[in-house]
């Protein structure tokens, strides 16, 4: 009884790390909807869309704005409060949007 209650406790917790992935895509995609649109389409025509862009092309972007080695005003500081995680999980959820 004991060994079943420690695994369900490990269980529960673990469960919000796996279902939250997506979720998590969501929460952080909302800040980047401000410039890049709710579903990845711009709402200018001086910002890019988002949606269908390569994975890799995304995460070397986030990358390159986070180190400096390209230059924006706004996405320098932005791309400074992503962890290489988060990078990983909006470049996924902004390549898989139809």
């Amino acid at each position: 009884m004991k060994l079943l209650l420690v695994l369900m406790y490990f269980g529960l917790n673990f469960l919000p790390a796996f279902a939250s992935d997506h979720e998590q895509a969501k929460r952080l995609a909302i800040t980047c909807s401000a410039c890049h649109g709710l579903n990845g389409i711009s709402n200018s025509p001086i910002w890019p869309n988002l949606a269908k862009q390569k994975k890799l092309y995304l995460v070397k972007q986030l990358r390159d704005f986070r180190s400096g080695e390209r230059r924006d005003l706004v996405m320098n500081p932005m791309a400074n409060t992503l962890s290489d995680q988060d990078m990983e999980l909006l470049a996924e959820y902004f390549s898989e949007m139809k």
